[in-house]
């Protein structure tokens, strides 16, 4: 058996960390078994869903180094979705139903008033033509609801383990909308078949909707794939992700300097019993990639965990592997080496590019000491020449310790903290050292 697995954004918003999870699994433990990983734009809301969402999906994904080997759109698939609805429709599975969202909601709480489970009474079962000719006379349109057998549906989850599902406590789920819009359920059930995905990897909010498409896939001749619901990702406080998207998305990330290998690199092992470490090679994760190791309980996402990663990273990155970005920032390779190991992320480079080539308004807190240092800073700066200076100052004036480099740090640079003072000081030469240690912007 070839191994495939599929992941299906809707392309009405961006690509944000708990989505690029279920992605990075899938598509992990499709690499591990040498098999396929499928995208599927599930983009049946025509009202919502657009090409810039699409796009921006696809981009989010390659960014991450995540390739596909197939791609479909189920908006080019709907006659399959209505050859699927004749056969349900045949066989009775699959029946019209003409309550408006107002009456719904009053059953529901009736139901709830009673100590009743709200779920859906199948009252539109009973009605007979002459009541549908009615209802369909005043102007109502159907919505459709797959008939379920009201048993208890069970499969070997790959994470979860032996789960059921008794669909006696689900209602009837809709399938089509009074528009004719097709949901979620049956499209994601009749592309699951036809292009012969043998494993759906998704969060454990799915159970549920996993016991009632089990039963769509038999009615419609298919024992269906191997299903395995993952922890879904919380905030580092513990409270959901939802109201926070906007700055998790991964467009966001990457506009904001963070370095894909981090974002893999942490997702991949949330929720696992593995620690998180640096591993800029997706393959090797694949390898490592196990459903023993997947945790049940809810993961938390930190972004400060993410931040030192990503610093991590950038801390071990040579020249050459970003010499193209670092160009376009004007941060040449000595001053890379130089401030590499005190960035999270590579536009902090940047500033410091600005720090030693710019003009800064330096920050004066010991006078006599600067001006003292102004006076024996030599005319030409070298590897030595920060050691040779702080020595002839340290005789000069007895300064010592934390007094005698962080008055010569903020003159210098302006920051209280940063790369070695030993290797910026030649970069920021004699002339613009010697103005600064006089308190001249320079």
């Amino acid at each position: 058996m070839t191994v495939k697995v599929r992941f299906a954004p809707s392309p009405t918003g961006k690509l944000h960390v708990g989505n690029v999870r279920a992605a990075l699994w899938n598509w992990l433990f499709a690499r591990k078994m040498g098999g396929k990983f499928i995208l599927r734009i599930d983009d049946t809301d025509l009202e919502r869903s657009t090409k810039a969402y699409e796009d921006g999906i696809k981009n989010d994904l390659a960014w991450l180094g995540l390739d596909y080997d197939e791609t479909i759109n189920q908006s080019a698939r709907f006659e399959r979705y209505d050859a699927a609805r004749d056969r349900l429709i045949k066989a009775g599975l699959l029946y019209p139903c003409y309550e408006t969202a107002e009456e719904l909601d009053r059953k529901r709480k009736l139901q709830r008033a009673r100590s009743l489970p709200p779920v859906y009474d199948r009252a539109a079962l009973a009605l007979t033509d002459d009541e549908r000719t009615g209802l369909e006379a005043e102007g109502r349109k159907a919505h459709w609801r797959f008939k379920l057998s009201q048993s208890p549906v069970n499969w070997a989850d790959l994470i979860r383990g032996e789960t059921t599902v008794d669909t006696k406590s689900v209602s009837d789920p809709v399938l089509i909308r009074e528009d004719g819009m097709y949901l979620y359920t049956l499209p994601s059930c009749v592309d699951d078949i036809d292009l012969g995905v043998t494993h759906v990897i998704r969060g454990e909010d799915h159970v549920t909707n996993t016991g009632v498409q089990i039963e769509i896939f038999r009615a419609l001749g298919d024992k269906g794939p191997q299903f395995a619901h993952h922890s879904l990702l919380l905030g580092a406080d513990g409270q959901g992700l939802s109201k926070r998207l906007g700055a998790l998305s991964i467009e966001a990330m990457r506009e904001d300097g963070i370095e894909p290998a981090a974002i893999t690199s942490l997702l991949a092992k949330l929720g696992t019993a593995d620690p998180v470490t640096v591993e800029p090679d997706l393959r090797a994760l694949a390898q490592g990639f196990d459903f023993a190791r997947l945790g049940r309980a809810p993961a938390r996402f930190d972004a400060t965990e993410l931040e030192a990663l990503n610093g991590k990273i950038l801390h071990e990155t040579p020249f050459e592997d970003v010499r193209g970005r670092l160009s376009e920032i004007g941060v040449s390779q000595t001053l890379w080496n130089a401030v590499r190991s005190n960035i999270t992320r590579l536009s902090d480079a940047a500033r410091w590019a600005s720090i030693v080539d710019g003009a800064i308004d330096p920050v004066i807190e010991d006078k006599a000491l600067t001006d003292q240092a102004a006076l024996l800073a030599p005319d030409e700066l070298g590897p030595e020449s920060w050691d040779a200076l702080t020595q002839a100052l340290k005789e000069k004036t007895g300064a010592k310790g934390k007094k005698l480099f962080m008055p010569l740090r903020l003159a210098l640079t302006g920051e209280k903290h940063g790369p070695e003072m030993a290797v910026l000081f030649p970069l920021i030469g004699a002339k613009r050292a010697r103005a600064r240690l006089r308190g001249e912007r320079a």
